[in-house]
């Protein structure tokens, strides 16, 4: 039998004894509830970075997996019905109380992701007070590298023989496949629309988080959602655990050699 990587799955006896064997690394992750298109439910980053989670988890093979926090901070989707959005303040709170639980627990390194564009800047922004607030004997490390993450999806779809333009970030050709990948026979695929089309750079995501998406797209969608696949979805999530616990396990051999 596996052994349970999940906390929320787990008895605290466990969780006891996972830390004595030296479990003591646990991944938090983060998405969010907000509007994807037409085509998608307002769960995708929720339910993304939840396998993301179990995934990175079980590359290190030393964490465990925090419940993901469902809610982010998306307030340039709040256009759209639906989407529930934190201010940065709040979901800030929130990690803190994750990581002060955690850490009083005997975790040491606390892992943070998150499956949502709009976390990425307040996770690298709050890194070093969440870092301060667990003490000496605890570490908090983050991975927000959006750019990294988006240049992994344009070549998996590239491979895959689908134009790599209709990666735009938001329910495109790449997300979209990762929800049908993890949820299949959920996308509305009757309802797939092309969004806007054009480079994922830094003056594009000035624009939408500073403008909001309707600046961008009328139909809440960055890319085209055509040519979607499970496939494509299933080679986009393990390609991007293995980004984020290369990553972790970069900054932990580090903060282990210093």
């Amino acid at each position: 039998m596996t052994a349970p990587v999940l906390l929320e799955a787990m008895t605290y006896e466990e969780i006891r004894t996972a830390l004595a064997e030296g479990r003591r690394d646990v991944v938090v992750p983060c998405g969010a509830v907000e509007q994807h298109g037409p085509h998608l439910p307002l769960d995708v980053d929720a339910v993304h970075a939840e396998r993301l989670g179990r995934e990175v988890a079980e590359r290190l093979g030393t964490a465990l997996v925090a419940p993901t926090i469902r809610v982010g901070v998306s307030p340039h989707h709040m256009a759209f019905p639906g989407t529930i959005s934190l201010r940065p303040e709040t979901f800030e709170a929130v990690y803190s109380d994750y990581c002060r639980s955690l850490a009083a627990h005997g975790f040491r390194t606390i892992l943070c992701f998150s499956g949502h564009g709009g976390n990425f800047a307040p996770l690298a922004d709050m890194e070093q007070r969440l870092d301060d607030l667990v003490g000496p004997d605890c570490r908090v490390i983050v991975f927000a590298d959006l750019q990294g993450l988006v240049a992994v999806w344009k070549k998996a779809v590239e491979e895959a023989g689908v134009d790599p333009d209709h990666v735009g970030g938001h329910a495109d050709v790449a997300e979209s496949s990762v929800y049908s990948f993890l949820r299949p026979g959920e996308v509305r695929t009757d309802r797939v629309v092309r969004g806007h089309v054009g480079p994922v750079d830094d003056e594009m995501l000035r624009r939408l988080f500073d403008d909001g998406m309707t600046a961008l797209s009328a139909n809440g969608v960055l890319g085209d959602a055509h040519g979607l696949s499970s496939g494509i979805g299933e080679v986009c999530v393990q390609r991007v655990a293995d980004m984020i616990a290369g990553h972790f396990a970069h900054r932990m051999g580090d903060v282990a050699a210093s």
